[in-house]
């Protein structure tokens, strides 16, 4: 018999240090005490893609870097930016020889403090983005492109997303006036394999090359989501759903009159949704809704105001058909208040995803963006890009009195942090009086922070003036998952192996 020592708590530290995205305790085990058994750990290595911004010549875009101060990490740590190639180069790992390393498109700067980077023109690439250590907890990038002219022009803007295995979009589009396409990067080593699946009111919609799309390694492939069907249709939901590897996937929407943005995948499924952060000055708000399951939807729609919770009337309800999208118009239904969509199950619980197109202006000077159904702020979350007169944080509570704290970095120049708190009272939705850095110089990332454990939604809108357009674009704040859970044991664990 042969006595294997197992150092297993060590094992299970590095594990969820290095992914970040699951806690590992089990609240249900007879007698077991959480809030002993589990210390929470900064994250140590993160990954983050950002979709190829633009084909326009016209583009300008502007990465920019955030990574907030974290408890409990060290004093080292790397991140940087890469291109991913649109096509693997010839001599790619993919074709067994050592890849060239890319010029990074920025270097980060410590934590606390934003950093940024640029490109022009229409061939910019997609980037690979990898954080570790002290970089690596809540790090976040923002991607803001400005389009002079032609379609979808305007100011487009993404927060760089996590490789993950599924995603959903309502609210794309193959009608006439819309150019739309689904972004795929594939961060890894090996090569990813997608399906790209199409809903519309009527159910699956019938694709020609929707499957197993190959994604080599290190490179972004963008689909045109009208070569993969002729149906034309405004309103369409797309699932995402990676069959081998994993990839980060996002939709950049261009309208031929309204402007174009990039549509990030909506929360996961869920019987309750909210959309947070519709501006107050909308001029018309189209909500879209799908239930991937076998049984139909019915939501209570509602509007998170800053006097709080209001029906809209005669949009009182939605029903979403199963396996079939469903939109609808709510106009101006902000009325020129701050407002959150509130989304409940008015019978059983129904699994949905959802998002809204949100349009400002008049006549020519419409422009559009989209907000996905969000998760919750959480613990902690952050955005970056800022500027000091063209930055618009929502906040929304809806299910009980929060107080949300919110801390405005220094700028990329220079500037001195800034912190305020706020109470948001339960159903309401507020557009907060930013804190500014003090000699602020550049732009600066906002973090917020909850206080109390009630659930907080967010969401920031940049404006900023393109050739004499009013552009805009919205970002939410889901929770950065910048620390873990990692259990703790009480005394060595081993294991006996014959």
């Amino acid at each position: 018999m042969k006595r294997t020592t197992l150092s297993l708590i060590a094992g299970t530290a590095a594990l969820a240090a290095v992914t970040g995205f699951a806690t590992l305790t089990d609240p249900a085990a007879p007698g077991t005490d959480t809030a002993k058994a589990a210390a929470v750990l900064p994250v140590e290595r993160t990954s983050l893609l950002c979709p190829a911004p633009s084909t326009s010549d016209l583009a300008e875009t502007t990465y920019t870097s955030f990574t907030p101060v974290t408890k409990g990490t060290g004093s080292d740590g790397t991140a940087e930016l890469q291109s991913a190639p649109a096509k693997p180069a010839a001599g790619s790992a993919a074709g067994g020889k050592k890849k060239t390393a890319a010029k990074p498109v920025l270097t980060p700067k410590a934590p606390g403090t934003p950093a940024t980077g640029d490109t022009s023109g229409g061939d910019a690439p997609a980037l690979i983005g990898t954080a570790e250590g002290k970089f690596a907890p809540g790090w976040t990038v923002q991607e803001t492109t400005q389009v002079a002219a032609g379609t979808g022009r305007g100011l487009l803007g993404v927060t760089c997303t996590a490789p993950d295995t599924e995603f959903w979009f309502p609210g794309v589009s193959t009608a006439a006036d819309r150019t739309d396409y689904v972004h795929l990067t594939n961060p890894d080593d090996s090569a990813a394999v997608a399906d790209i699946e199409l809903y519309d009111k009527d159910g699956a919609v019938a694709t020609t090359v929707g499957e197993d799309i190959t994604v080599p390694p290190h490179s972004s492939e963008p689909i045109l989501l009208s070569t993969l069907t002729d149906e034309k249709q405004d309103d369409l939901t797309v699932h995402v759903n990676v069959r081998g590897g994993r990839v980060g996937a996002a939709v950049q929407a261009l309208d031929d009159k309204l402007g174009g943005d990039w549509l990030a995948a909506s929360t996961d499924p869920a019987s309750s949704l909210v959309i947070p952060g519709i501006p107050k000055d909308a001029t018309a708000v189209r909500l879209v809704a799908f239930t991937p399951g076998d049984a139909d939807a019915d939501l209570k729609v509602q509007l998170a105001s800053p006097s709080g919770l209001i029906t809209p009337a005669g949009q009182e309800t939605l029903h979403v058909k199963a396996g079939m999208t469903t939109a609808v118009d709510l106009g101006g239904i902000t009325r020129g208040e701050a407002g959150s969509l509130v989304l409940t199950p008015t019978d059983q619980s129904v699994p949905v995803v959802a998002a809204v197109r949100v349009v400002r202006g008049k006549g020519d000077k419409q422009e559009s963006a989209f907000i996905p159904a969000a998760s919750p702020v959480g613990t902690r979350a952050s955005v970056a890009d800022n500027t000091a007169k063209g930055s618009t944080l929502s906040l929304t509570a809806p299910r009980g009195t929060a107080k949300v704290k919110v801390t405005a970095s220094a700028g990329t120049g220079g500037g001195t942090a800034a912190v305020k708190t706020y109470t948001i009272k339960s159903g309401t939705t507020q557009d907060v009086e930013l804190p500014v850095p003090a000699g602020l110089k550049g732009t600066y990332a906002l973090t917020v922070e909850s206080l109390t454990p009630v659930p907080v939604y967010a969401s920031r809108t940049l404006t900023t003036s393109v050739e004499g357009l009013q552009g805009f674009t919205i970002q939410t704040l889901p929770d950065d998952r910048g620390t873990v859970a990692v259990p703790q044991a009480d005394e060595d664990l081993t294991v006996l192996q014959k």
